[in-house]
């Protein structure tokens, strides 16, 4: 059922029906296509457009797909027949920078890459750095709960966010949370919202934390025979009671893939790692790790230099994107106690092996965060059907090891036949019970996350 015409000139933002919606918003990075084609594109351009879109598709009988960036890797934006996709990408202002009190308050469309731009003006930071900063949303990484490459010392995103402005399902404005750097008034709404994966409502505008710049950051450089050894040292960092702001590992492929997408020539090497440690004690950090990397290996770089470590985090940010040009990705997300990392890491070998398929691992080593991306070529036509069950010994192995099946990507689609085994079905039951009563209609993004 379509929108009136009157409601669509109630609009600021701007609004395109059937045929005229690009193609795109029937998928998102996952490269998961739903099916049929939305009904209604809302672009818009305030908080009273998104209120005006949710009750709008309450009358008329759709349902709700909220979109930022589109760099979910999970399939939850992809909006398919039946449904209005709501973009909040223009909802991208920076409404305060509060430096005294060190937290900021941003609209949904803002990236983590501008707002941490902006906070350095203020001898802050905004410490969530996920891989995909540069595209994604504030909006989008706070219903995944994103982790990112800072993740190991500061926490996933929900670490840094303090309060949310939320739409419900009514059209109603709800107001989370605090500014205060503690506060437990109430149920703690903005957990809740957190990590909902667009399921509970609509994320307009959230007050995060920011950090203090570090006065010292010194980055340490591996490279190791392979991607076994290189695990365990990760562990043998932690298990030093070292904490890292960041530790990175990718596999021999992913290296080579990432530098030549980058044209830049480097080391090649079994795996490689990159570590960064920060603050006053950065140094002394860093001889630790350096001392424990040079256990596994003899190839132990370390220095201090800016332009250098943005070259070692940008061949990490670029694995991905290298491994895109080979054809679909299905880009997993597992998570494995750190002292497992070696571990899992062997079995992802072994899974590739036994199912012909190519996958690549790299991730946030520092928190067991592992991402195997297996990826598809399009000239092969079993591929697809190897690699889904690649995908599934994977997801059985986290498991196994006593892990999750998702660490920072979220469930969407891809993932919600794992989620009842993972959870199992009291837990289940539960969290559809809340769903149900914050949106008992099924406005938001059916068939998703739950």
């Amino acid at each position: 059922m379509a929108l009136p015409t009157d409601e669509i000139r109630a609009f600021t933002g701007k609004v395109l029906r059937g045929g005229d919606i690009p193609e795109v918003y029937r998928t998102d990075r996952s490269g998961y296509v739903a099916a049929g084609e939305p009904e209604v594109l809302v672009l818009a351009a305030d908080v009273d457009d998104v209120r005006r879109a949710v009750v709008a598709a309450a009358g008329a009988g759709l349902s709700v797909v909220v979109r930022g960036g589109g760099s979910g890797l999970a399939g939850g934006a992809a909006a398919g027949a039946g449904s209005l996709i709501l973009d909040v990408s223009g909802l991208n202002r920076i409404l305060e920078i509060a430096a005294d009190d060190e937290v900021a308050v941003v609209e949904a469309g803002v990236s983590a890459a501008v707002l941490d731009a902006a906070a350095h003006r203020h001898g802050l930071r905004y410490t969530p750095d996920p891989a995909s900063t540069a595209i994604s949303t504030i909006g989008g990484n706070i219903a995944t709960n994103a982790g990112g490459l800072r993740c190991v010392k500061y926490g996933v995103t929900g670490d840094a966010t303090l309060g949310l402005d939320v739409v419900l399902a009514d059209g109603q404005l709800l107001h989370t949370g605090r500014r205060t750097a503690k506060g437990v008034a109430g149920l703690d709404l903005t957990s809740l919202f957190t990590g909902s994966e667009g399921i509970l409502g609509v994320i307009v505008a959230a007050t995060v934390r920011l950090r203090p710049v570090p006065i010292d950051t010194i980055t340490i450089a591996a490279y190791f025979d392979d991607v076994e050894s290189a695990a365990a040292a990760c562990a043998a960092v932690l298990a030093a009671r070292v904490r890292p702001a960041m530790l990175e590992l990718l596999d021999e492929s992913s290296l080579r893939e990432a530098q030549d997408l980058l044209g830049v020539r480097g080391e090649s090497a079994g795996a490689f790692v990159v570590a960064q440690t920060d603050g006053f004690g950065a140094r002394a950090e860093a001889d630790i790790v350096a001392k424990t990397f040079g256990e596994f290996t003899s190839r132990v770089r370390t220095g201090s230099d800016p332009d250098a470590a943005a070259e070692l985090l940008a061949v990490r940010r670029a694995a991905l994107p290298a491994l895109e040009r080979h054809g679909r990705v299905l880009i997993e997300d597992i998570v494995v106690p750190r002292s497992r990392i070696a571990t899992a890491v062997r079995r992802i070998t072994e899974t590739a092996a036994r199912h012909r398929s190519r996958i690549n691992t790299f991730g946030h080593a520092g928190d067991g965060n592992l991402h195997p991306i297996i990826v598809v070529p399009a000239d092969d036509p079993d591929a697809y059907t190897r690699a889904v069950a690649a995908a599934d010994e994977i997801f059985a192995t986290a498991l196994e090891l006593g892990g999750t099946i998702t660490g920072e990507h979220g469930v969407g689609v891809l993932k919600r036949a794992w989620l009842a085994r993972e959870q199992g079905p009291t837990a289940l039951r539960t969290q559809q019970s809340i769903r149900h009563a914050l949106d008992p209609n099924g406005l938001f993004n059916p068939g998703k996350a739950l």
